[in-house]
C-alpha cells in the first residue's frame, strides 16, 4: 500500500479495507495492471484505464452504507443488474457502470467478471 492510497482515504478510512481487497483481486486476477492514484479516483489500467475506485456517492445519502467504495468500469454493452447503481453510454458502444460496494463480500466473482471484461475491452481498443 502506498502513501498516496492512505492519503486518498484520509477522510474515509473505513473504506480503505474495501479498496485493499479490490486492488488485491485486480492485481492477482488481471495481468499487467498499473495503478494510479489521482485526486478523485484510483485508476487501474492495462493499455488504457479499465476500472476505477472512488468515493463517488452514486446513491442518496440515506441509501449509502457507512463505509463504501464505488467501483467504475467500462464495457461495450450495458450490464443489466440491480447491483449497478448507474450506467451511461458515454460514447456509442462504450458504457460506464458504477457499482457501490459496502462489504468485502460484494467484491465477488460477479463484480470481478465485469472488471475482467472491462480490462479485455480496454486492451482491445485501438
Amino acid at each position: 500500500m502506498t502513501q498516496d492510497v492512505f492519503l486518498f482515504f484520509h477522510k474515509s478510512p473505513q473504506s480503505l479495507p474495501l479498496y485493499e481487497r479490490l486492488e488485491e483481486k485486480i492485481l492477482s486476477e488481471i495481468e499487467n495492471v498499473t495503478v494510479k492514484v489521482q485526486k478523485t479516483q484510483i485508476s487501474f489500467s492495462n493499455k488504457r484505464n479499465f476500472a476505477f475506485a472512488s468515493l463517488l456517492p452514486v446513491r442518496k445519502a440515506k441509501e449509502r452504507p457507512e463505509a463504501y467504495l464505488t467501483v467504475t468500469f467500462g464495457l461495450s454493452y450495458p450490464v443489466d443488474s440491480p447491483r449497478v447503481d448507474a450506467a451511461t453510454e458515454a460514447y456509442p458502444n462504450r458504457w460506464t457502470h458504477h457499482v457501490m460496494v459496502g462489504a468485502l463480500e460484494e467484491l465477488d466473482e460477479e463484480l470481478m467478471r465485469w472488471v475482467k471484461a472491462a480490462a479485455e475491452f480496454s486492451a482491445g481498443k485501438r
